[in-house]
Order: structure tokens, then sequence, then C-alpha cells
């Protein structure tokens, strides 16, 4: 049974305010959120995830002055940081043993749970945990998002800090991609406890540029399913528009002008174009490789429509653009950028 989103903020936000979140709070306001001060209580950092995403998100916190501790199932790519003597270790529960804080950046809801709850993860000593933070940055469900709060609330700090005894959590998936990710550009949509989320915020500025408080548990996980469902379906228009009038013989690079200084503007259009040849340094310009992938897309898509279904909701475009981007991925593009569907559905051509 899902939990209702206003019953667990209401909940969550009686129990989690405490004089050591607000000492956090003056404490970082007084540093002005500087990424050359670390702030003491977010010091020792556990990152779990370390892809295309996180590998740069972690890279970005060590050069801020804050002490990683490392873990990903791929043993390559925690190397990387072992052979520049950033501590690695086996499990997310020894992560957890040695960190104030964890942040994750994982692939989907089931690898979340899987880390938190499964065997050797972060919630494996039963109910008393060594962080008081938890940050998870991936893409998933605002259910799973909001039960995995209620499950971090009812555990047990092994140190109080001030008057808090239980840990808390952010939800905090992002936008801006890898590039995003490697320029410490990224903007993060962050659900949970307020003051938790001001006092978390220097790390955030040490990954990214902007910040966006949305509200209770979950609502940053809903946030970037929302923001994702919106990305797909201007894609979509846009490449279809293109498409189309390249059929009727106007050329994409003047469509793209009429779009750009008119009401189709968009970021489809004028930061992102679909079309080879019309933009350079975007997918489209590479044979749509690196970006963000078809099948990341689809997987946005696939728990948009599920949240949608959850709470009754018409989403009708965002039905039409998951089958499109499933269509993508079974004829072989799911690695491709998701504007690869200008060329393999609607069959488009380079600017010519």
């Amino acid at each position: 049974m899902a939990i209702p989103a206003s019953r667990t903020r209401m909940v969550l936000s009686s129990c989690y305010r405490s004089s050591y979140l607000e000492k956090m709070l003056s404490s970082s306001a007084a540093r002005g959120f500087s990424s050359n001060a670390v702030p003491a209580q977010l010091e020792r950092v556990g990152f779990i995830g370390l892809g295309n995403m996180g590998f740069h998100m972690a890279n970005n916190l060590i050069k801020a002055g804050y002490k990683l501790t490392v873990n990903d199932i791929d043993q390559a790519a925690m190397k990387k940081f072992s052979d520049c003597g950033i501590s690695t270790v086996e499990t997310p529960f020894k992560v957890a043993e040695s960190s104030d804080v964890i942040i994750t950046m994982l692939p989907s809801s089931s690898h979340v749970l899987a880390v938190y709850t499964g065997q050797n993860g972060l919630l494996h000593g039963g109910s008393q945990v060594r962080p008081w933070l938890f940050i998870d940055s991936s893409t998933i469900d605002p259910h799973t998002s909001r039960k995995l709060s209620m499950n971090i609330f009812q555990c047990l700090l092994k140190e109080k800090k001030g008057n808090a005894d239980s840990p808390f959590m952010l939800d905090a998936p992002v936008s801006g991609g890898v590039p995003g990710a490697a320029a410490a550009t990224l903007t993060f949509m962050v659900g949970g406890i307020e003051d938790a989320y001001l006092a978390a915020k220097p790390l955030f500025l040490a990954m990214g540029k902007n910040t966006v408080y949305c509200g209770g548990p979950g609502n940053g996980a809903a946030a970037k399913i929302c923001n994702n469902l919106a990305m797909a379906v201007s894609m979509l228009g846009v490449s279809e528009a293109l498409a189309l009038g390249q059929g009727l013989g106007i050329s994409a690079n003047t469509l793209t002008n009429i779009f750009n200084s008119s009401s189709a503007r968009c970021w489809s259009s004028d930061s992102y174009n679909p079309v080879p040849g019309v933009m350079e340094g975007v997918p489209s310009s590479r044979s749509y490789d690196g970006g963000f992938s078809s099948k990341l897309m689809a997987k946005d898509l696939m728990l948009a429509k599920a949240s949608a279904e959850e709470i009754q909701q018409k989403c009708p475009l965002a039905s039409e653009a998951l089958n499109i981007y499933m269509e993508m991925c079974s004829k072989g593009f799911e690695s491709k950028d998701f504007s690869c569907v200008f060329k393999h559905y609607y069959s488009g051509s380079h600017n010519l």
C-alpha cells in the first residue's frame, strides 16, 4: 500500500527538527556554503555508485575537500579511486561504518533497495546506523523513495547528534547529464525535511550549480520524472516537426531559426537540437553518442507512467513516448542519445 505523501511529510517534519540541525545550519550559513570550507558534520562522505554520473560527482566532492569512502560493484571503477589514494571498501555497509553522510547514485529502484536494505547494505546493521544523513540522487519512483525515508527514520543513530536520535534522508535526483556532472553544473531537485536540505546544501553545491527544494520526502523523485516526461515529449514534438518540415521542403536549419524566434522555442530546439549539422557540441553532431541514452529515457517514462497509474492521472503522452523509446531500444538504439528519434524513428536526415 502506498504511503500518502502528505502523511509522510507530516510524520517526518514533526520528528526530524532538532537543535543539531539548527546548529549545522548556522555553521553552514556562517561559511556561506563555500566549497573551500567543508563543514565538519559533512566531512566524511560515503559515495556508492561510480558510473558515468557518480564518478564525476564523487571526483568533484574530492576536489572540494571532502574525505570520501567509495563503493561500486565494478572493481575497475573503484580502482580509479584507490589508485589516487581514496578509500574503497567492498560493501555498502562498510561505507556506512566510516561515514557521516551517504550519497547514492544508482541505476534503478531495485538497485537502490539492494544497496540500502539488502545483504551487507547500508542498513544491514539493524536499527542502528552511523551516518546522520542519507542522500539518494538516483532517479527512482516517489513511492520507493518515500518508503525508504520511513525505513531510515525508524533507525537510531549509533552516536546521538545533539537532540537528534534518528538519521535524515533526502531524495535528490539531478538534471544536467554527464557533461553537467563533469563540470559540476548539475541541478539538484531535493525532497525531504527542509532543514536537512539546507544543512546539506554545501554538498550539492560542490557537485552542481543549482538546487531546488521540492517539498517533503519523495518530491525530488517526483519532480525528476515530471521533468523528464516533459523533456521526452518536447524532443519528440521538435523531432516530428523538423522531420515533417524536411519532407515539405524546408531545411532543418531554417525551421530551427523559425522555432527559436517564435512560440515553438524550447530546449530541444535551441540547446539540444536533434538534427545532425544544425548545432555543434550536442549528441546529434557526433552520431548521437554520449548524452542521455534512449534506454534511460525509457526507464524514466516507465516511472512516470507507473506513478500516473498509481494516482489515476491521465498521461497519454507519457504512454506514447514510452512506446516510441521502447521501440528505439528494441531496434538497437538503446545506448544512443534520446534525440536519435529524429533519425531513427522519424527518418529525418542530416541538415543540408
